[in-house]
């Protein structure tokens, strides 16, 4: 390809780019889904948390679901002045097996979780494997919905979790898909710290 066909191409997706640029004019928190059955969800949603902080906004964190082990992310973020953390319940419900006391534990979570949505002083929320709690019937997807059309206009929030009930996807700005083509797990690789946990 000669320098002129590739600045010609270059310039014309410039011009698209920058057009789409000038249309975007709304100013507003957004609701991003991180869905799937691929690794890196929720390093996705504590990357973009990790950004948020960066700009000096203030935001929350709450784990639906998470084993009894302190993770990766929670010992990096916990001290860090701008962040609340919160981690629900008693682990993995594989591990409990005790539907009521997860039902509770969920619904305990959720009371937090919609106090965090009715606070501008939020910028940015991440509900870490809450699709989880949809999809077991621990919470009813539709107080949740009606919590995140009424959260502060500058208010964004992650939600993650392999399975996204469907009127949340039905409000959502943004809907992302981690797929799995090959999982090290899989392969006989045991789980690591740094990278699963």
């Amino acid at each position: 390809m000669s320098d002129t066909t590739h600045a010609s191409r270059m310039q014309k997706k410039k011009d698209v780019v920058d057009g789409r640029i000038a249309r975007a004019t709304e100013e507003r928190g957004v609701l991003i889904l991180l869905k799937g059955n691929g690794k890196g969800k929720s390093s996705s949603a504590f990357g973009t948390l990790a950004r948020s902080l960066g700009h000096g906004q203030k935001g929350a964190v709450i784990q639906f679901i998470k084993g009894r082990r302190e993770t990766g992310e929670y010992r990096f973020f916990r001290e860090h002045p701008n962040l609340d953390w919160h981690i629900m319940g008693h682990g993995f419900t594989w591990e409990t097996q005790d539907r009521e006391q997860d039902i509770e534990a969920a619904q305990a979570a959720w009371k937090i979780a919609a106090d965090l949505l009715r606070d501008p002083a939020y910028q940015l929320i991440v509900f870490d494997e809450m699709s989880y709690m949809f999809k077991y019937g621990y919470l009813d997807p539709e107080p949740v919905v009606a919590a995140l059309q009424q959260r502060p206009r500058n208010q964004s929030v992650i939600i993650t979790g392999r399975t996204m009930a469907q009127p949340l996807q039905a409000i959502a700005d943004t809907i992302s898909v981690v797929q799995d083509e090959r999982h090290a797990f899989r392969g006989g690789v045991k789980a690591q710290a740094g990278i699963e946990f």
